[in-house]
């Protein structure tokens, strides 16, 4: 699988140091510089050692600067994936759904490319510990916090989740320290969902963040941010994209959840089980 270099600088970027901040906004902002540049013009355009871009290199994932080059070339100029990419209008349905199941594959792709398994890792250990879980999203985003309310509430933990984005900064405001606030948002600006993360640290809650963009307000102030990759498209925007991460995101999560809790998860699980057996015919 080639390595997704512009995502592990998105993913990485809320860990950086500044000056590694400033090589991480040179190369988002202009890739194409990097390509075509050596190692010492990159560190004289941005005033810092030779030395400072190669631990760069080697911080997001790479042997050196030349198999990050590499890396990026190819994420770039890789026109099959370009050709995958478009819809056109003239497609038949078969096509089109088959290019749909292709950028869904290369989402999932790109994410576990920049999957950070200390992160994971701290989540499910916050998710443990908890003694509410709440999971907060709007818009399309609050389809993904319904999705992990339904999984959650299998393990054996308190989990809630609420549709009216009124109804979860009230429910935000009740959280307290030892309860765990999970919010969703692909661009990391919704406002609605910022100001629910605002009120439930407020509270003394302990937040985790997904989102697509780390230098957003949900990607840079959470306890733990989780993070997606997606891309646009002419006829599918890159939030819809990003629900396939999000919910791969949330069944991680789910998955560690009942391995780290098996006796209480399995209690729990039966007990649901018996609960909505009448319901089927």
């Amino acid at each position: 699988m080639p390595q997704n270099c512009l995502g592990k600088i998105r993913s990485y970027y809320a860990r950086l140091s500044e000056k590694e901040k400033k090589i991480a906004d040179y190369i988002l902002d202009s890739p194409e510089k990097i390509i075509h540049n050596t190692i010492n013009e990159v560190a004289e355009d941005l005033n810092v050692a030779d030395a400072t871009v190669f631990r760069f290199c080697k911080r997001i994932g790479f042997k050196g600067y030349q198999a990050m080059k590499i890396a990026l070339a190819s994420e770039i100029f890789e026109p099959i994936q370009q050709i995958h990419e478009e819809i056109k209008e003239d497609d038949t349905e078969k096509t089109v759904a088959v290019k749909i199941f292709q950028s869904n594959i290369r989402a999932l792709e790109n994410t576990l490319q920049i999957l950070d398994g200390p992160s994971i890792q701290k989540a499910v250990d916050l998710l443990l510990q908890a003694d509410r879980v709440e999971f907060y999203g709007t818009g399309g985003s609050n389809v993904i916090a319904m999705d992990a309310f339904h999984k959650f509430v299998r393990t054996g933990i308190k989990a809630f989740a609420f549709i009216d984005s009124h109804f979860q900064l009230m429910s935000a405001s009740q959280l307290g320290e030892k309860d765990v606030a999970v919010v969703i948002s692909h661009s990391g600006t919704n406002k609605d969902t910022i100001n629910i993360l605002r009120t439930a640290q407020k509270n003394g809650a302990k937040t985790i963040g997904i989102t697509s963009y780390p230098k957003s307000p949900i990607g840079q102030n959470v306890d733990v941010a989780l993070f997606t990759s997606s891309e646009e498209t002419e006829f599918r925007s890159e939030a819809l994209s990003s629900r396939i991460g999000q919910l791969s995101l949330i069944d991680a999560l789910y998955v560690n959840m009942i391995i780290r809790n098996k006796e209480k998860a399995k209690n729990s699980l039966d007990k649901v089980r018996e609960a909505i057996s009448n319901t089927r015919m």
